[in-house]
C-alpha cells in the first residue's frame, strides 16, 4: 500500500500540482468569482473562535459571508460570538439551545446560507487568506465537482506527539489524498477544512446526523451518487490536534468508529457496475481493518507462547523485527521523505520533523491497531439511529497564536 501511495503521489504532484510551480499565494484566474459562505460550527470553542474568525476576515476573497453556529455551547462561545457579530460586518450567528451534533450544525447553516458554494471549517482552524481562492476554482469548473477537500496543517509542535502528527498529515494523509485522486475516488474530506457545492448536497440529503464522522460519511454519500471529490493541497489551514496520549486515543477511536459506520451503512449500495470506482477505497479500508486484526492476533500468539507450546505453524517466536520489519522500516522513511519533499512548499519547517517520525510505527501504528479493535464492535453495536452529538476534544498546547509570517 506505501509503494500504491507513492507512486499515486508522484503521478498526482507532476499531473496536477507541478504545472502551477511554487505559486502558493497565486490561485489560478476566473473571470468573475462568485459569492461564498463561511460555514463555521462551534462547541465549547471560546478559547480558540476570535483568532479563528480574525484571520476569517485576512481571507482575500472578493465576497463572502461568515455563518458561526453555536451548538449548545457551555462555555463562553455564545456570547463571544454575539460580541464578534457586532464588530464583523459579514459575521451571522446561528445559537443551539442544546447540543445537536456538528451534522446538525451545518445542515442547518447551508440551509440559511446565501450562496451556492460553502466553505466549512472547524472552529480552531487558522483559515490560509488564499484557501477559498484554490478550492472555489474546482467548484466553478468543474460541474461534477460536489466537494473539494483542503490541506490541514499541524500548528501546535512543542511535543512529540505533535511534531510525529505533523509528518503524518503529510506522508499519509496527504500522500494518501493524493492517490486516491488519481484513482478518481477519495476516502474522505477533511472535516477541519473542505468546499461543498449546496445542490450537491441536497441532492445526498447534507450530512447524516447519526454518524460519529459526519466528514467520511457525506464524502461515501456524495461518491456514490456520481459527485466527485477533489484534493487540493494549495487551500491550506492550520489545526490544533491531539498532544496527549488520552486525546489520541479518543479520536483515533473516533475515526476508526466512523469508517466502519460508514462501511456497514453503504455496505450494499457498492457492488454495481456503475460505483466500480469506489472498489479501490474499498480494499484499501479492508485490508487496513484486516492488517489491524492481523496485529493483534499475532501479539496474542507470541504472549500465549510464553506459556504454552504452540505448533510451529502459529508460533510467534519474536516480536523483534526480522527483514521484514526492517523492509517495512525502510518503506515507511522512503515514504515521510517523499511526501516531504512535495510538501515542503507548503509547510517550510516541515523537514525538520523528519527525525522524529522514527516513533510513528512505535505509536501511532499500536493505536491505530487497538482504536480498529475497539472501534469495529462498536460500530457494529451502536443502536441504529443514535444521534451523534459534540464532544470536546484535546486541542493540545499552545505556547502562542498562529503569526503572520507562518502562514
Amino acid at each position: 500500500m506505501a509503494y500504491l501511495w507513492m507512486t499515486g503521489a508522484i503521478i498526482y504532484y507532476y499531473h496536477w500540482e507541478k504545472p502551477f510551480g511554487d505559486k502558493v499565494n497565486e490561485p489560478p484566474e476566473l473571470a468573475h468569482w462568485p459569492g461564498i459562505s463561511i460555514l463555521v460550527p462551534c462547541h465549547n470553542e471560546g478559547e480558540n473562535i476570535i483568532e479563528t474568525i480574525s484571520w476569517l476576515q485576512k481571507t482575500r476573497y472578493p465576497d463572502f459571508e461568515i455563518i458561526a453556529i453555536n451548538d449548545g455551547s457551555n462555555d463562553d462561545t455564545g456570547k463571544i460570538l454575539d460580541k464578534l457579530s457586532q464588530e464583523v460586518e459579514q459575521l451571522r450567528i446561528i445559537h443551539l439551545e442544546s447540543n445537536q451534533g456538528k451534522a446538525r450544525g451545518l445542515t442547518l447553516a447551508a440551509l440559511s446560507a446565501k450562496n451556492e458554494f460553502l466553505v466549512c471549517i472547524d472552529g480552531d482552524v487558522i483559515l490560509d487568506p488564499w484557501a477559498v481562492h484554490w478550492m472555489v476554482w474546482h467548484l466553478v469548473t468543474s460541474p461534477r465537482v460536489g466537494a473539494v477537500t483542503g490541506n490541514p496543517r499541524i500548528r501546535n509542535r512543542t511535543t512529540l506527539l505533535g511534531k510525529v502528527q505533523v509528518g503524518e498529515f503529510s506522508s499519509i494523509i496527504g500522500l494518501i489524498k493524493r492517490a486516491q485522486r488519481v484513482y478518481g475516488r477519495v476516502f474522505t474530506i477533511s472535516g477541519a477544512i473542505a468546499a461543498f457545492r449546496r445542490s450537491a448536497l441536497q441532492q445526498v440529503g447534507f450530512w447524516d446526523t447519526d454518524m460519529v464522522t459526519e466528514d467520511i460519511a457525506i464524502s461515501w454519500k456524495m461518491q456514490l451518487n456520481f459527485w466527485s471529490i477533489r484534493y487540493e493541497p494549495h487551500a491550506m489551514c492550520w489545526l490544533l490536534m491531539p498532544e496527549t496520549f488520552k486525546g489520541l486515543w479518543r479520536q483515533r477511536l473516533r475515526w476508526a468508529q466512523g469508517g466502519m459506520e460508514v462501511f456497514i451503512c453503504n455496505m450494499g449500495k457498492l457492488w454495481t457496475w456503475k460505483r466500480r470506482r469506489m472498489v479501490m477505497l474499498t480494499v484499501e479500508y479492508l485490508i487496513s481493518a484486516i492488517w489491524a486484526y492481523s496485529v493483534i492476533v499475532t501479539i496474542l500468539l507470541w504472549a500465549t507462547g510464553l506459556f504454552i507450546d504452540l505448533p510451529d505453524y502459529i508460533a510467534v517466536k519474536s516480536l523483534i523485527p526480522g527483514w521484514t520489519g526492517i523492509l517495512l522500516g525502510i518503506t515507511c522513511l522512503i515514504q515521510f521523505g517523499l511526501s516531504m519533499i512535495i510538501d515542503s512548499r507548503y509547510d517550510r519547517d516541515i523537514a525538520k520533523n523528519y527525525f522524529w517520525i522514527i516513533w510513528y510505527p512505535v505509536i501511532f501504528w499500536m493505536i491505530n491497531v487497538f482504536t480498529v479493535a475497539v472501534g469495529v464492535p462498536k460500530a457494529l453495536l451502536k443502536p441504529k439511529g443514535q444521534k451523534a452529538v459534540w464532544t470536546s476534544p484535546d486541542r493540545g498546547m499552545r505556547s502562542s497564536t498562529v503569526e503572520s509570517d507562518q502562514i
